[in-house]
């Protein structure tokens, strides 16, 4: 099998190049290649000279794509989908706030064929967690829980960056989300294809706004406004003849 690794970024010059070097290390059981995606989101610091760099030392891994305007991390997920070659894809944010050593653990279920996604969850499991904000905490549980009360899951942590998805399946989904509605987006259209979803315990090393964390309340209340929308609309496949198996 081979992974591709999604990671959008944005002004993440402190972190990028640590984190991309963790990623490229990482040797799994099952998954024989790996491609990392990097997308620059019109970063206005360092990111793009330090990801051109990156790309030309790792040109047989590494594949960079970079935008113009700054679209958010939904829209440079989906400028990522384009070129995945992989059999699984997973998405790493450009910090270390998720640790790449848990991708074994994240992708397992489906290696071995009993997921068609997992998502890795910050609120169970025995791993380490940074203690943080508690209004965020409480932000991220109300989401999830009306995420759950429309799609009838029981997930513990919807708004999670580590998602993982079988790429024949994430291929086939609309993702109209440019920033991060692109979460509850997905989790809505995954429910509604009658995906076989996992979860599992991660640890979780979250970042301050001043050490670069980005999403804010306002980003709350797009991901409800996102839940209602896609529980009543179905647009969990493309509706153009031929892309649909």
């Amino acid at each position: 099998m081979k992974l591709s690794v999604i990671m959008p970024a944005y002004n993440e010059e402190a972190y990028i190049e640590n984190v991309v070097n963790r990623v490229i290390r990482q040797r799994i059981s099952g998954i024989d290649s790996m491609e990392l995606i990097i997308v620059d989101d019109a970063s206005s610091d360092k990111t793009r000279g330090l990801i051109e760099k990156l790309a030309k030392d790792n040109s047989g891994v590494i594949k960079a794509v970079y935008h113009s305007q700054n679209t958010g991390k939904g829209g440079a997920i989906l400028s990522a989908r384009q070129v995945i070659t992989g059999d699984i894809c997973i998405i790493q944010d450009a910090d270390l706030e998720y640790d790449p050593g848990e991708y074994p653990l994240v992708l397992q279920p489906i290696i071995d064929g009993h997921a068609d996604c997992v998502y890795g969850s910050r609120f169970i499991g025995t791993q380490a967690k940074r203690v943080l904000f508690f209004w965020h905490y409480i932000g991220n549980r109300l989401l999830t829980l009306i995420s759950n009360m429309t799609t009838n899951l029981n997930l513990t942590d919807m708004e999670t960056c580590f998602k993982a998805f079988r790429s024949d399946i994430f291929r086939t989904i609309p993702i109209r989300s440019k920033r991060f509605g692109f979460e509850p987006e997905i989790t809505s259209k995954l429910a509604r294809r009658k995906c076989r979803i996992f979860e599992v315990g991660i640890s979780y090393r979250g970042r301050t706004y001043a050490e670069g964390k980005k999403i804010g309340w306002k980003d709350g209340v797009k991901a409800i406004l996102t839940i209602i929308k896609y529980a009543i609309i179905d647009d969990s496949e493309f509706r153009i003849p031929g892309t649909r198996t």
